[in-house]
């Protein structure tokens, strides 16, 4: 009798163990179902505003290059600044280098290898 009612004890505590198992397992399927709906809603919303980000990009694109190529186009007359000859004051020398990085600015030329 002794060895049945042991066996009866360690079968009904298996049976606890595995009823609590299942609850726990059952429990994990939820949260993991949860979070995949969760992380394909996280999904569709930055995939939307990715394509929404693409669109302004391209806008962004077509306008800049549509200013670009007029500015670059652009046959405005600019006074060429006076050739720096002999010596100068600091002074003279600094509005010579404003002269000249606003006639590069006035043309377009943003570029310090074809400055020079």
């Amino acid at each position: 009798m002794c060895l049945t009612s042991k066996r009866d004890s360690v079968q009904e505590l298996l049976d606890f163990q595995r009823k609590k198992l299942t609850e726990r397992n059952d429990a994990l399927e939820t949260m993991v179902i949860a979070l995949k709906e969760e992380t394909m809603a996280t999904t569709m919303a930055v995939i939307t505003s990715i394509e929404e980000l693409e669109g302004e990009r391209a806008l962004c694109r077509a306008t800049v290059g549509k200013r670009v190529s007029s500015v670059a186009l652009s046959s405005e007359d600019v006074p060429k600044s006076k050739e720096f000859v002999g010596t100068r004051s600091a002074c003279d020398v600094d509005n010579f280098l404003w002269r000249m990085e606003n006639y590069f600015r006035a043309k377009g030329i943003m570029d310090d290898a074809v400055k020079f």
